[in-house]
């Protein structure tokens, strides 16, 4: 399908590719980042349905080719958007979203348990932050940088706030059934620290880089814990599945049952700043780019 873009969705996955960081995966000078549009259909392939054309849309268009006037994504990655929602919203919802929810169903989070989200002023952490919230979670806490994100991180759903190092209250919870890391880096290793005995760690996101080699050995140390770690990549999951999902949370944020929020839109010709911003670690939200 060929998409007349409307908004353009500005990930961390993007900030790492044209970082260089994830090189070893092929991407070279003059790859096209950018993996979620919104905007109408202008075009379909052979045996498409035509009635498509006109329809207004959210797509995923993979690992790359979003920052343009004009995407191609495949019917399976296509959704068309509720007559209320906006494509600025879509595209600070499609991808974040399902992050979240799939992220903690990978870590069998059940109602009632306690929850930690660690970089939780980005689109992902703060879908995280509301689901947990939606769900049941009996203390949702959350690591931010400053006062004024943690105030409005509690207005999504969160229910304690934590410095970066993860220093807080003496009511905060001294320990974590879940915890969703949204940074990995160097300082990963100490989340192992904040687990419950049978918690469990899961890493959505690595726009901290990746972490020490040795990693493995503070988890060994707690043994007796029986603690669990994991990645999760919505990769893994089944494009119906997705699908379903992107579906659900759509029209929950199209009645306002789930919050969007924007950092920032930027004419497409301003990427370089969006990029510049998120590598200053300025954004709460997400920064969306309109051609």
């Amino acid at each position: 399908m060929l998409i007349l873009n409307e908004a353009i969705g500005v990930g961390g996955v993007d900030v790492m590719i044209r970082s260089g960081a994830l090189a070893a995966y092929g991407f070279r000078k003059g790859h096209v980042p950018g993996g979620e549009v919104a905007g109408t259909v202008t075009a379909v392939g052979d045996g498409v349905d035509p009635a498509w054309v006109g329809q207004r849309v959210w797509a995923f268009t993979g690992t790359g080719g979003g920052y343009v006037e004009q995407a191609i994504a495949p019917i399976g990655e296509v959704l068309t958007l509720p007559a209320n929602l906006s494509a600025v919203d879509a595209v600070t919802l499609g991808s974040s979203g399902v992050v979240a929810h799939f992220g903690l169903a990978h870590a069998h989070f059940s109602p009632g348990e306690t929850v930690l989200v660690r970089g939780a002023a980005g689109s992902i952490g703060i879908m995280t932050v509301q689901l947990a919230a939606r769900g049941g979670a009996s203390a949702v806490a959350v690591t931010t940088s400053s006062p004024e994100r943690g105030r409005r991180l509690r207005e999504l759903g969160a229910t304690h706030v934590l410095d970066r190092s993860g220093a807080g209250r003496p009511d905060d919870p001294p320990g974590y059934d879940v915890i969703i890391d949204v940074v990995a880096g160097e300082d990963m290793p100490s989340l192992f620290d904040r687990l419950n005995p049978n918690g469990r760690l899961v890493v959505v996101g690595a726009v901290g880089g990746q972490p020490p080699a040795d990693f493995g050995t503070r988890l060994m140390a707690a043994f007796q814990k029986s603690m669990s770690f994991a990645t999760f990549s919505a990769a893994t999951v089944a494009e119906s599945a997705r699908r379903a999902v992107r579906m659900e949370q759509f029209a929950a944020a199209d009645r306002g049952e789930l919050q969007t929020v924007v950092h920032e839109v930027l004419p497409l010709e301003h990427a370089v700043l969006a990029h510049q911003k998120m590598d200053a670690g300025e954004v709460f939200g997400r920064i969306v780019l309109t051609p």
